[in-house]
């Protein structure tokens, strides 16, 4: 790209997701809500003077340095580990943190061995693609022991997959353009992989002959269905029908439905399209307010498709969340559009008492969205062919949140409230291609990036992610979005009316605002029953275990935001023990923590390590090749353990049994 990466990816597509937001309605900003909330309570008697990460501190944290939490009431078990950086794993005593699958495994019996100095398209079809995130596991004939292993690859890393591309010319970072064997490599490393797997003697194997194992690429073919499927909007030059689709593009997070498909969440998907669009388009607005065309890839420069010059359609045939039907290997894959078009960083679902399924949804950017999708259909536990096509009929909703606490959904459906086709909805296909433009008019709160959002069976809650927003201005901040500058995210708590998922209005409350809650401006939430090593930064996916207790990974710890790693965290929602968190597990530096996800049995943690040793020049311990050098010098030393490939490890307890018991 003949720019650095540090500059033009990693701050535009991983730590500030976009740059500085896309959103231009005058919308409330959740931390203003959250403000004018905790004041109206009389909550709020002062609040402490802005500093470089600044922020008000909440009303939440002083009641909980009044009321220090009992950590004898912790709903997890296990020693601490301490918090720090360095280029290994580290997992609680008593665990084992077993690599289950890297970057460039074969997955097909047939599938040669990574050979990093000799790679190729082909060969990396049939391996395990790159930059692992989402993993959900799918149990064959019940088992918790033996199932199926379904893990998202959001994205490339060429500086980190390339020998040689990266120099220092003249004292700065030179990557080296792209050619099209390169970009083929990349597009093959893009999608999914679907990996049977078993449990032997403890220990989690991969079943390289398994009948089921798929691999899913940016080239592969898929449908289009519900209300924009067949839509004009989404015609190209290589489909008149509006119906096929080749590929899906920056899955980040996902999900598994109750009838056992895995859910593709098309995240950053403005990154992979360049060229330009005339300023009268009739596709501008629309692009623009995704942030269309980005051009971080060059692979418009050699397929016409991500060019938006040449194909002015196609990115409305991305940012949708993607279905695959793992029964069936030849099945195509469908882009499930009544789910609604964004940057979407998972789909978590859960059954409604009345038997309709509910999505929630998060827009990872800042000052977007939070939403949810109820089917129209009823989930059939019976019939898993007659829950095969719930996702093409139900109702989009966008939340509101209100100062004294409540929220609301607000359906989004054309012909309602401001969306018709004096607005420019003529069909809900519009509604749904142009969700954000929706929600902007329906006047929906705005967040500090919204990420991972998970229901809890257990207690009938539901978990919001919310990463960071440094962007946030002091007159922003809202009941929601409490801080301004908020470099540290925080986790809000959702109690829908009546405990039903399904409703269409609720509660809220901020469960943690993140940061080192020794550091008084940060106005960190945690309970005092934390240590030093227990408190993190930006929440970003998040799982329930079977058991209603809460874990959480992050994305944005590093040397120098927090001096320390991403990792995994148990966190306390309930008793008085709430807002007390434990660090299980860390990665490496410059690795993002993603995941996580527990077996069935909650025996086994899967978690996926992203990046490893991206962003390492920062640690000066960092020993292994790093972007700041000529690759090619160094790449004879590679060696298959070093913390350089993307991973899903499993950790398990030590003689068996369930993890943090």
């Amino acid at each position: 790209m003949n720019q650095p990466y540090d500059q033009k990816f990693r701050t535009s597509m991983l730590e500030d997701n976009a740059g500085p937001g896309h959103n231009p309605t005058d919308n409330r900003t959740m931390g203003d809500i959250i403000a004018r909330r905790f004041s109206r309570r009389g909550f709020l008697q002062g609040s402490l003077a802005v500093s470089a990460i600044a922020a008000t501190v909440s009303p939440i944290a002083i009641l909980l340095a009044d009321d220090a939490r009992a950590a004898s009431a912790s709903a997890f078990v296990f020693d601490e580990i301490e918090a720090g950086i360095d280029d290994k794993h580290h997992v609680a005593s008593g665990y084992d943190a077993d690599v289950l699958l890297r970057w460039g495994d074969p997955i097909f019996a047939d599938a040669p061995e990574f050979d990093p100095l000799n790679q190729s398209a082909e060969s990396q079809a049939k391996q395990f693609g790159y930059n692992n995130d989402y993993v959900g596991y799918i149990a064959l004939e019940g088992s918790s022991e033996h199932g199926l292993l379904v893990v998202n690859h959001e994205y490339t890393n060429e500086h980190l997959m390339f020998p040689g591309i990266v120099k220092i010319v003249e004292g700065k970072i030179d990557v080296a353009p792209a050619d099209q064997k390169r970009v083929d490599i990349e597009m093959a490393a893009h999608g999914g992989s679907i990996v049977e797997i078993r449990k032997d003697a403890g220990k989690w194997q991969v079943v390289r002959d398994g009948k089921l194992n798929r691999r899913i690429t940016s080239t592969t073919e898929m449908q289009l269905t519900g209300p924009a499927a067949g839509n004009d909007r989404l015609k190209t030059n290589a489909d008149a029908t509006g119906t096929k689709v080749f590929g899906t593009l920056n899955n980040c997070a996902g999900g598994v439905t109750p009838w056992g498909t895995y859910i593709m969440a098309e995240e950053n998907f403005h990154g992979y399209f360049g060229g330009e669009l005339a300023a009268d388009h009739p596709e501008a607005t629309n692009y623009k307010r995704l942030g269309v065309p980005e051009g971080t890839y060059e692979w418009f420069k050699f397929y016409d498709r991500f060019d938006v010059s040449k194909e002015p359609n196609e990115p409305n045939r991305f940012g949708w969340i993607v279905e695959v039907d793992v029964n069936d290997p030849t099945s195509l894959p469908k882009k499930r559009t009544a789910l609604g078009r964004f940057k979407h960083e998972g789909a978590e679902s859960i059954v409604a008492a009345d038997g309709r399924v509910v999505f929630y949804l998060g827009d990872d950017e800042r000052f977007d969205y939070v939403y949810k999708f109820v089917t129209k259909g009823k989930f059939n536990p019976n019939d898993r062919a007659a829950n095969l096509d719930l996702l093409d009929e139900g109702t989009l909703y966008v939340a509101k949140f209100a100062e004294d606490g409540t929220f609301a959904w607000l359906p989004l459906v054309q012909g309602e409230g401001p969306l018709t086709a004096d607005n420019g909805f003529v069909s809900q296909a519009d509604v749904v291609i142009e969700t954000r433009r929706a929600g902007d008019l329906l006047g929906a709160t705005k967040m500090d990036r919204p990420e991972d959002i998970q229901p809890n069976a257990v207690n009938g809650k539901v978990y919001v992610m919310l990463t960071n927003n440094t962007k946030r201005k002091a007159d922003q901040v809202d009941a929601a979005n409490p801080r301004a500058e908020n470099a540290f995210g925080h986790i809000i708590e959702l109690i829908e009316d009546g405990g039903d998922f399904a409703a269409t209005k609720g509660k809220w409350e901020v469960l943690l605002k993140c940061g080192d809650p020794s550091v008084a401006e940060v106005g960190a939430s945690f309970s005092t029953s934390t240590t030093q090593n227990g408190w993190f930064g930006m929440p970003d996916n998040c799982s329930v275990d079977s058991a209603g207790r809460l874990w959480v990974s992050t994305d944005g710890n590093s040397p120098k935001a927090t001096g320390r790693t991403d990792g995994l965290w148990a966190v306390d929602t309930e008793g008085e023990a709430r807002a007390t968190s434990k660090l299980f597990f860390r990665v490496p530096v410059g690795a993002e923590m993603c995941g996580p996800l527990f077996a069935p049995d909650d025996q086994t943690a899967f978690v996926a390590v992203q990046h490893p040793g991206d962003g390492g020049e920062d640690w000066e311990g960092f020993g292994r090749p790093s972007y700041y050098e000529d690759l090619s010098t160094r790449w004879p030393d590679f060696k298959p353990d070093m913390p350089v490939r993307p991973a899903v490890v499993a950790i398990t307890k030590q003689g068996g049994g369930k993890i943090a018991v």
